[in-house]
């Protein structure tokens, strides 16, 4: 009698070079599972676990593929009984004809459930009928999983034809494409090939629910906390005796963005590393937001508000909200010669891109404002950012590097690019209580008032949580949320 083990555990088995790696990488969430495509790269069993709050709740174990289906199935056939896996183990023990089914029957004899994986991309072939009769006679409980890039794909009827003929369920599943919903489905068809089974994998599924709204929840967090401190950053220097403002400007503002893109990297990488991602790194994608440069006035063009918006928005907010100059008593603006311009109000807050970022000089000065020289110290200062379109393009790009990233199967191990048809932004199709979250959370953090920035973050990260599992439950991340 076979041994019932400690957790969930499914052998995923095949013919050489079929996709089984892939599979497994993708359903544990693991990318350091090796996928090449030569075959008979996998020569031994390894297991991998899904751990969650440091406990295995169940196990995928990558097995080496059949060499020998068609002896391997005369000789069951001739021995059949009910210790029939351990009794071939033990008389081919060292026989090199069957080195990979020794291999690949061992976590099958300990009590492993199958999942048998095959290519839908080639015809049906007489070994595959041999391994699908192999699986039959164990009598295990077994899925059958068609790699398959397209359900339509020709060949798939006359594989799924044949295997409900040996298999208690078959998935199309293509492991290089697969979102975290047809994970779930997957796991979800599961629960069919064996009562025994369906209490404990409704379990698993509800503790890998459980888990990923938690990095949802902390990944709303990460970048709620991104634009709050996006917005009340500020840089500031001293003017030496002598020197000119304007020489200054260039250093200063390329500090200030250098210090938000430092931010914006941080947070994408978090999120990345929330969802378990060690090789793939996905970079904006150029045909939208200009590559990685969040300041290029293209970022500006196609995401955050639409210029309707971004006109009643400043209009309502009042000039305060547009390029954010303060003309105080004893300090100047850079108007004259700044590439923001004079520029306030709602017209002011639809510039954008290197235009954007408020600066100010403060100091003593003697005389006239625009002629009078100046005493003591003086001081400049960069941001903190006023226009209402950049907390908005912080958060479209926070959304589209999200979308890729929880969507980017592991087992996909080509270049990350950026495609041309990515959703352009999320935030010019928000509801207007989703639009009310963030004008009043970004409000608060542009002011600096504390008790107001902790009661209204809860509520911008709770409307982005929403966001977020929207994201991650649609089968078309481009459709509106």
């Amino acid at each position: 009698m076979k041994d019932t083990p400690q957790v969930l555990t499914f052998a995923v088995v095949g013919h050489p070079n079929e996709g089984k790696s892939s599979v497994v990488s993708t359903l544990t969430e693991d990318d350091s599972v090796r996928i090449t495509p030569l075959p008979g790269e996998t020569s031994v069993c390894r297991s991998f676990p899904v751990i969650i709050d440091g406990s295995e709740i169940m196990r995928f174990i990558d097995t080496p593929g059949f060499q020998s289906p068609h002896a391997t199935l005369e000789w069951l056939q001739a021995n059949a009984g009910p210790d029939m896996l351990q009794s071939f183990l033990r008389h081919n023990a060292g026989d090199p004809r069957f080195r990979g089914e020794l291999e690949l029957f061992k976590p099958l004899a300990e009590g492993a459930e199958i999942i048998y994986v095959l290519d839908a991309s080639r015809p049906l072939r007489s070994f595959d009928i041999a391994e699908m009769e192999i699986l039959r006679m164990t009598g295990i409980p077994r899925m059958a999983v068609i790699n398959a890039k397209e359900e339509d794909d020709g060949n798939v009827q006359i594989w799924r034809d044949e295997l409900r003929k040996h298999f208690n369920a078959v998935r199309v599943f293509n492991a290089h494409k697969a979102t975290y919903a047809q994970r779930l489905a997957l796991l979800n068809s599961l629960k069919s090939i064996d009562q025994e089974w369906e209490s404990p994998l409704a379990a698993v599924i509800e503790s890998l629910e459980d888990d990923w709204l938690q990095r949802v929840t902390q990944s709303a967090w990460l970048i709620t906390r991104l634009i709050g401190r996006a917005l009340r950053h500020q840089v500031s220097k001293s003017i030496p005796p002598g020197q000119e403002p304007r020489d200054l400007l260039e250093n200063i503002l390329q500090e200030y963005r250098d210090h938000i893109t430092a931010l914006e990297r941080e947070t994408h990488l978090g999120i990345r590393r929330l969802f378990k991602h060690n090789i793939f790194d996905y970079r904006l994608p150029e045909q939208i937001v200009a590559g990685d440069d969040l300041f290029q006035e293209k970022t500006w063009r196609m995401l955050g508000l639409s210029p309707t918006q971004v006109a009643a928005t400043g209009a309502v907010a009042g000039s305060g909200v547009g390029l954010g100059l303060d003309a105080i008593a004893g300090g100047s603006s850079l108007g004259a010669f700044a590439l923001v311009g004079g520029l306030l109000g709602a017209g002011g807050a639809l510039l954008g891109g290197r235009r954007m970022i408020t600066y100010e000089i403060k100091g003593p000065r003697m005389g006239p404002f625009q002629y009078g020289k100046p005493i003591g110290d003086q001081l400049f200062i960069v941001g903190p950012n006023r226009n209402v379109r950049f907390p908005f393009i912080l958060l479209d790009r926070a959304l589209i590097f999200f979308a890729n990233t929880i969507n980017w199967a592991h087992a996909r191990r080509e270049a990350v690019q950026g495609s041309a048809d990515e959703p352009g932004s999320f935030a010019a199709h928000f509801s207007d209580s989703q639009s009310r979250a963030c004008n009043a959370f970004f409000q608060a953090a542009r002011a600096g008032d504390e008790t107001k920035i902790q009661s209204l973050e809860e509520s911008m990260a709770d409307m982005l949580i929403d966001v977020l599992m929207a994201l991650s439950t649609q089968e078309n991340r481009h459709s509106g949320l």
